[in-house]
């Protein structure tokens, strides 16, 4: 069993930056899939970063050059650093692993609004 643990958000005005964590307990391997992603009021839920083995990254066009997608060398906590934030990246922002099936910490909210 993984367990998935988000933390971080909070309010900031445009252009502002946000650190989230998530992290991550139970069986976890270098070779999981990790990524977040986000679900805004009244849409769907959708990929805002990957990070797959290798170092290998994966960036929503919305937020490309804006956030960075990182993983601690204990394989353990997930990361993104989100900078020059926008209104429209206000949503909630979800953990996930994929292992044999794919599990999903409970959320941090982001809201960006001056």
């Amino acid at each position: 069993q993984v367990q998935l643990v988000e933390s971080g958000g909070g309010s900031v005005q445009p252009g502002g930056s946000l650190r989230l964590s998530c992290a991550a307990s139970g069986t976890i391997f270098s070779a999981n899939v990790m990524a977040w992603y986000r679900q805004a009021p009244g849409k769907q839920r959708e990929l805002v970063a990957a990070l797959r083995p290798n170092r290998v990254t994966h960036y929503a066009d919305s937020v490309q050059g804006r956030f960075t997608i990182s993983r601690a060398s204990n394989f353990r906590t997930l990361y993104l650093q989100m900078n020059n934030l926008k209104p429209e990246d206000t949503a909630v922002y979800y953990c996930n692993l994929q292992s044999g099936r794919s599990y999903w910490g409970q959320g941090t909210q982001v809201t960006v609004s001056s």
